[in-house]
């Protein structure tokens, strides 16, 4: 039977389980490793049950830490919720709030939009995670993340943010150094940039069928080297209209004939649906995302 539980000592269980590493946990929380170690074995002793499994490839969860992550997640959101209600202003936001994205939303839209938030909120802290993968909700490495599909497994909710667009796009200089482009067999010959297949972690990345072609030349799973190499006149690749706001050295290619539409999604654990701060954030950051993305399309 459990007892003698810390909130410190669960602190300190979030924070191995998400970084599964004793270091990684350490520098996180500004603790030392054998600190942390004697949190998590103080931590198993009061409930009788080993949380952890210690690997070569760091410390996982066991079925027991499964289960308990859960819990604990609902603490750390009860803390947090009852620290900000009894500090300040209880119309502001405040504490730490993570959000997980795909690097073209981290790098184009989410820090202007967080920005604003925090502006509203001076006692609000805010992490964006730019990474190009799904993010594991139940294991808490985010309060909440957007991605680019509708998740089908696990307890999670899923709000529509809002649509977005793409075109085949390259640089002024590219163009004018190669063969004119006026129909999609003219693409034939011209080097493609674009996400590396295997590592293309949702099916709505996949932009190849929408041009007709079968590889390309430069790969990155990263958006954002992506669109550099397209500005340097490497070649031509699939870009969001949103990261060509204020790139007046990029074309639209074919825009009658390659023109994409996706969706962020804002997908969240399904146990913060009675977290009011998490809400009244989320609430927030709808609009905003959803008020840059139409801002920046109408800049293209």
């Amino acid at each position: 039977m459990a007892r003698d539980l810390r909130w410190d000592d669960i602190r300190v269980f979030l924070a191995v389980a998400r970084r599964e590493s004793l270091s990684a946990a350490g520098r996180a929380l500004r603790l030392d490793p054998a600190t942390v170690g004697r949190r998590v074995q103080r931590l198993e002793e009061a409930l009788g049950a080993r949380l952890f499994v210690k690997s070569p490839q760091g410390y996982a969860l066991s079925e027991a830490g499964q289960g308990f992550l859960a819990h604990a997640g609902a603490v750390e959101q009860a803390v947090t919720g009852a620290l900000e209600e009894t500090r300040g202003d209880p119309d502001l936001l405040t504490g730490s709030i993570r959000i997980g994205a795909p690097d073209g939303c981290a790098t184009f839209l989410l820090p202007q939009v967080t920005a604003a938030i925090c502006d509203a909120n001076p006692g609000l802290e805010v992490q964006i995670v730019a990474l190009p993968r799904v993010f594991n909700l139940s294991k808490r490495e985010a309060d909440m993340a957007i991605g680019v599909s509708r998740p089908t497994a696990g307890r999670l909710t899923v709000q529509k943010l809002t649509d977005y667009h793409l075109h085949l796009v390259g640089a002024r200089s590219y163009l004018d150094a190669h063969p004119p482009i006026r129909r999609r067999a003219d693409l034939e010959g011209h080097r493609l940039v674009g996400y590396i297949p295997d590592m293309i972690y949702d099916t709505e990345l996949d932009y190849l069928a929408e041009t007709g072609a079968e590889r390309v030349t430069l790969a990155s799973n990263s958006v954002t080297v992506q669109l550099n190499w397209v500005r340097q006149g490497a070649g031509l690749a699939v870009v969001h209209d949103f990261a060509m706001a204020g790139q007046g050295d990029l074309c639209k290619v074919l825009p009658g004939e390659i023109a994409l539409t996706r969706s962020f999604y804002l997908i969240r654990h399904a146990d913060d649906r009675r977290v009011e701060r998490l809400n009244r954030f989320a609430d927030q950051l709808a609009a905003g995302l959803r008020a840059e993305v139409a801002r920046r399309e109408r800049l293209t």
